[in-house]
């Protein structure tokens, strides 16, 4: 199985606050990975360490190495542009534009230059399709995206980042403002489009890490404890901090 991403020691300051210590690890292609842990332990930091997003954030620096198909992507002549179109995101609460349903999906298309309608209009379709709500929303594309429900509104950023075709998609626990119906939604969708992408999920909730990834990263403090199977984070882990974790005992 080919990694998709690595970190090799990788450390991320926050001005003089070391949010991320020496991480080291392998994300496997066309899999999901679920990065559990307290709150504060690094899970978003890292996360957003894979497409710079942390770049947007005054006296940020990153020490150590990130690899995306073994290109560094914190290299001097790297596009953050392009590695933002190849990694995409989807964030904790759903953030649509006030924009028709149709144009949030199109809009990252618009912004990489294209301008063939039918292809637009063929992939604002597929990617509605691929998030597992076009069938909601087909008939009401020219509707405002604020009009849709929660739930909607998620599976609806999660189309819009699935449009430009990204290779891996990072979800910063994105069903963790939504209903339970919601979310059972947001982690079947999980399932169908890791065979298709390589997923990388934080989440607090380890239910949720247990029922949709198939690798699971236990961040602590800053570090990464342990890295696993999910299975065997969940029933056989290698280190007491993480099944204190897993069973309770804190976090």
């Amino acid at each position: 199985m080919d990694s998709k991403v690595q970190s090799e020691q990788l450390d991320f300051f926050y001005g003089s606050k070391q949010a991320l210590h020496g991480v080291t690890l392998e994300i496997q292609e066309r899999r999901a990975t679920a990065l559990i842990g307290p709150s504060g332990c690094g899970k978003s930091t890292f996360l957003r360490c894979l497409n710079r997003m942390n770049d947007l954030i005054p006296h940020a620096r990153v020490e150590g190495r990130l690899f995306l198909d073994g290109e560094d992507v914190y290299a001097p002549d790297i596009d953050v542009v392009a590695l933002r179109r190849r990694v995409g995101m989807v964030f904790q609460k759903p953030n649509p534009f006030p924009k028709t349903i149709f144009e949030n999906v199109a809009y990252g298309l618009r912004v990489n230059g294209i301008k063939q309608k039918d292809y637009i209009a063929n992939r604002v379709e597929e990617s509605l399709k691929s998030a597992a709500i076009w069938n909601e929303v087909k008939d009401r594309l020219d509707d405002s995206a604020l009009g849709l429900s929660g739930g909607q509104q998620q599976r609806l950023c999660i189309a819009r980042a699935l449009a430009v075709e990204p290779e891996v998609l990072l979800m910063d626990e994105p069903a963790s403002a939504l209903d339970p119906i919601a979310t059972q939604k947001i982690e079947d969708l999980i399932h169908e489009l890791k065979s298709r992408f390589t997923i990388i999920i934080v989440t607090h909730n380890m239910q949720q890490a247990a029922r949709v990834s198939d690798q699971t990263a236990f961040f602590y403090m800053g570090r990464l404890i342990e890295m696993d199977k999910t299975e065997v984070i969940f029933t056989h882990p290698k280190e007491k901090q993480t099944e204190d974790y897993i069973t309770g005992r804190f976090g």
